[in-house]
């Protein structure tokens, strides 16, 4: 696929479901899986799981440390999503209904 068909070609993914995991399971990156972006999904799991590690144990300013870290990457991504300018594992944009390419 050449350039010129990722700025023409919006993603077949769903907008609405995109939006969905990344409000509810935004900290967990369950989003970055269903766009196909598995690198930046592990990432952010991994940071969760850390977190709340850090975070049960004696080691607690860390643990919220890294929940701060994730949860603004996550309003970042979110954000992006909501305003049609976020890509797919493919490079593709994640369009909103009635979005102009």
């Amino acid at each position: 696929m050449n350039q010129d068909q990722h700025i023409t070609k919006p993603s077949e993914k769903k907008y609405a479901t995109a939006v969905f995991l990344a409000g509810v399971f935004g900290i967990l990156g369950i989003h970055h899986f269903y766009l196909g972006r598995w690198a930046m999904g592990v990432f952010d799991l991994s940071l969760s799981i850390m977190a709340f590690g850090f975070y049960a144990s004696e080691y607690f300013l860390i643990g919220v440390c890294l929940f701060l870290i994730d949860l603004i990457h996550t309003v970042f991504v979110t954000y992006k999503l909501l305003v049609g300018q976020y890509k797919d594992g493919q490079g593709l944009l994640i369009t909103y209904p009635g979005q102009k390419l």
